[in-house]
């Protein structure tokens, strides 16, 4: 029988029950563990995305405290605020919303109808 040299030398060192034993031991906790390196590497992915996701959320509650600091100081700002952000008029007027092609709001125009 003609084998490699090499498979003949890594058989060589599994005949220890020590080398065998620890190599079992590493392919179990490896592969067929509960904490498999597979699912450490999706949880370490999905704390990634949640630290990301929590960062945009921090920037949207700061953006909105800020807003609304801005209008319990400012009560001139408060009919600005309502018109851009929601699009509010008065009942004289008409509003036509201008949208990109992904439906993003690029500006409104408001234009008073007598």
């Amino acid at each position: 029988m003609n084998v490699h040299p090499l498979i003949k030398k890594i058989l060589g060192y599994m005949r220890n029950k020590y080398i065998a034993a620890s190599v079992l031991f590493f392919v179990w906790i490896c592969f067929f563990d509960r904490n498999d390196l597979v699912s450490e590497m999706k949880l370490v992915y999905k704390i990634n995305k949640l630290k990301t996701e929590r960062s945009y959320f921090q920037k949207q509650t700061d953006a909105a405290t800020e807003d609304l600091k801005e209008l319990q100081t400012n009560p001139a700002n408060l009919e600005k605020f309502a018109r851009e952000k929601y699009l509010m008029k008065r009942d004289n007027e008409d509003v036509y919303v201008i949208v990109d092609q992904n439906n993003k709001l690029l500006d409104t125009l408001h234009v008073v109808v007598k």
